[in-house]
């Protein structure tokens, strides 16, 4: 007989706690180092832990499988910032549960349409209705965050 691995299943997705922010810092740094996200000190995350969600790895000691943030903009916008999937979780539909739920958040806030920006291929956010935008397009201050070194594309998903 075969062995066959069995993954353990992800918690849900739920909103981050002020005792999160520790840890959406220490996942956001795996990302930090490899270009893919910006670098925040960790009163970034004490301050914003509000506008995350999150999914808690049901593996022993396994700490949080992924993350993102959903940020009203006004006027009908949002934006998903500091996405993240923990190396060890991705391709477990962690990504794309998260994204789910933080288009449903947009919602909630009433965004009809939902902006992000990548350094990566985009392939989930292309999959979720995502579709390549000009920085002018999106929220002005969020668009002028943008650091033109790292080679961030805009996405925009209208709701």
């Amino acid at each position: 007989m075969i062995p066959v691995a069995v993954e353990l299943p992800a918690a849900p997705v739920r909103p981050a706690r002020p005792g999160d922010a520790h840890a959406l810092f220490a996942l956001s740094r795996t990302f930090v180092a490899s270009g893919e996200l910006r670098s925040r000190p960790l009163g970034h995350y004490r301050a914003r832990t509000g506008e995350f969600l999150l999914m808690e790895d049901t593996a022993p000691g396994g700490g949080l499988a992924g993350c993102v943030g959903v940020r009203d903009e006004g006027y009908g916008d949002a934006v998903l910032h500091n996405f993240c999937v923990a190396r060890g979780s991705q391709g477990r539909g962690i990504g794309s549960a998260l994204l789910r739920d933080a288009l449903e958040r947009a919602r909630g806030h009433r965004a009809t349409r939902v902006f992000t920006a990548t350094t990566g291929p985009a392939v989930l956010f292309v999959r979720h209705g995502f579709a390549p935008a000009e920085p002018e397009q999106a929220p002005a201050a969020w668009a002028a965050a943008l650091d033109p070194a790292r080679g961030s594309r805009v996405y925009v998903r209208t709701l």
